[in-house]
């Protein structure tokens, strides 16, 4: 996805408290009678979808409340309004692939223009730098000019988009959004975390790992200074020469300084009233711009995985703007072996990579054929973005084996594959990774671009594949078990959630943990949000009534 910071997230609401949010969604979920939606049987093919994913529930019992709420889901499965309320009010786990300026609410974006006094171009409704010249106008004339404010709405995200009227591909609009708001996006990244955090909190998320460019330009500079070597040990030599990466270490740290303060003062975190955004934890990963030169994309991806090894705000690094981009195809090898190289000098650096968010047509067939198995192989991806493609890959069955051996997890925005790759249900490869034992997770990409929820995001997968309550509660758990949250999970083994013996025989939201499950979590941060949202489901499971 793009290279700006970015950032953006739904639209306009009144933010309530997690518990009074869960608290007025679980009001519409009265009891039902059980006749009213399809039987367990018949959900499996809803609308002629694909066969419900298999996954870890298929190995796992359900318990007695998770079988309760899972016929009240039965019940809802086809009534919009009670099934949003459920799975609105449902723990939804973490979200792991989102860009932060595509996260944040157009609404939010045309505010701050208007408060910076920015302009906005008449032809485009590009956001511009003042002072405001001939075929521009005020920012502040969206906040009086409805027709205005819809125009920059819909050219700022995927509102009323229909390709036909607009004479522009899904693709193109979508990508094309980032350069028309990036005047906006860069100047508080603070406040638009905030908004984000409070809409995690408000449909039920315990954590946030978000994309953004750290020191953006200063790469640049050292670029221009140092020049490219194709021998990746000298070119490492030279921008590491005379503190020249440890000064870009240092702004970076410096703006994450300022982001945090910002977005603190927004969430008003250090108040006796603080918003909800204050009680959701998050990571920044470090976006590298596939199109920019080699010299570039090195200097980004050595930056990336320094700030992940000296400072914990940052905890992997990821390859963005559109991956059918002409230099992106054609550096695609170079950049996985850059990866490769760096993974050896910095192994505690995460690596997720958006790779096959390809379909046949955008590009020539040659290019379907290895981007995964390369991420994967030579790029040492824990995670990928998208995978809309596997289908096309050389040997996608030695792949799929490859990536359910490592855990390597697919990380699975619906809305955004529909919207920018026209793909969707069958088409979909969602079913065909959990077929194959490959973890996926549900994720929003660019919520505020796309004008949706992560609420939505399951509304979808339960629509589209028919998925059970304990499958849609593994995929949120899916979603912090694959998280690059420091220490050890809640769970014994990978994708069978079972506790660890310290944590063993407790259910969690039942009693305060015992001491030495408390120490455990006191001392494993990833294991500690994982029982949050543990004790988060024991909740939801007593109010969810039975049908009848």
């Amino acid at each position: 996805m793009p290279t700006t910071p970015r950032s953006r997230i739904l639209r306009a609401r009144v933010l309530l408290p997690p518990a009074l949010a869960c608290t007025a969604a679980l009001a519409l979920l009265a009891p039902l009678s059980a006749h009213a939606s399809p039987t367990a049987a018949a959900r499996a093919t809803p609308s002629g979808a694909p066969d419900a994913a298999s996954g870890p529930a298929a190995t796992t019992p359900a318990t007695a409340d998770e079988r309760r709420v899972d016929a009240y889901l039965d019940t809802v499965r086809r009534r919009p309004g009670r099934l949003a309320a459920f799975l609105r009010a449902m723990p939804k786990g973490g979200e792991l692939h989102s860009h932060l300026s595509g996260a944040v609410s157009t609404e939010l974006l045309m505010e701050l223009a208007a408060e910076d006094g920015l302009c906005v171009d008449d032809a485009t409704s590009t956001a511009l730098a003042p002072p405001c010249r001939a075929g521009s106008r005020p920012a502040t004339d969206l906040r009086t000019d409805d027709a205005m404010r819809l125009r920059v709405l819909r050219a700022w995200s995927m509102q009323d988009f229909d390709p036909a009227a607009a004479g522009e591909t899904g693709h193109d609009h979508f990508f094309a959004t980032f350069g028309k708001f990036g005047e906006v996006a860069w100047r508080h990244p603070g406040r638009m975390l905030a908004e984000v955090l409070n809409t995690a909190a408000e449909h039920r998320q315990f954590y946030q790992e978000l994309m953004q460019t750290p020191a953006w330009g200063e790469d640049r500079k050292l670029a221009d200074k140092v020049g490219w070597d194709p021998d990746l040990a000298r070119m490492h030599q030279k921008i590491t020469a005379d503190g020249a990466m440890d000064a870009l270490v240092r702004t970076a740290r410096d703006e994450a300084d300022t982001t945090t303060a910002e977005f603190r003062a927004a969430a008003r975190c250090d108040t006796d009233a603080p918003q909800p955004a204050c009680a959701v934890p998050f990571r920044f990963i470090s976006q590298v711009a596939r199109e920019s030169s080699p010299a570039r994309v090195f200097i980004q991806m050595t930056l990336a995985m320094a700030l992940a090894e000296r400072d914990h705000r940052f905890v992997a690094v990821n390859l963005v703007q559109p991956e059918d981009g002409e230099v992106a195809l054609r550096d695609y090898r170079l950049h996985m072996r850059m990866l490769d190289f760096l993974h050896a000098r910095y192994p505690n650096a995460h690596i997720t990579l958006h790779a096959g968010e390809l379909v046949a047509g955008l590009v020539k067939p040659e290019h379907l054929r290895f981007h995964i198995a390369e991420a994967v192989r030579t790029g040492h991806a824990e995670r990928i973005g998208h995978g809309v493609d596997i289908r096309e890959e050389d040997g996608f069955d030695d792949v799929l084996r490859t990536m359910a051996e490592r855990r390597v997890a697919v990380e699975v925005p619906l809305t955004s594959n529909h919207q920018i790759l026209g793909v969707q249900g069958r088409d979909h490869p969602f079913t065909l990774y959990r077929e194959h034992g490959v973890p996926v997770v549900l994720a929003t990409d660019d919520q505020g671009v796309s004008r949706i929820t992560v609420s939505d995001e399951y509304a979808r997968a339960t629509a589209t594949y028919g998925l059970t309550y304990r499958e849609l509660k593994d995929l949120a758990r899916a979603s912090l078990e694959h998280a690059f949250l420091d220490g050890r999970s809640l769970w014994k083994a990978p994708g069978h959630y079972r506790p660890v013996a310290d944590c063993a025989g407790v259910r969690p939201g039942t009693r305060t943990p015992p001491a030495r499950c408390a120490g455990f979590l006191k001392t494993n941060a990833k294991a500690a949000v994982e029982w949050r949202q543990e004790a988060a489901f024991t909740r939801f499971e007593r109010t969810v009534p039975a049908p009848r």
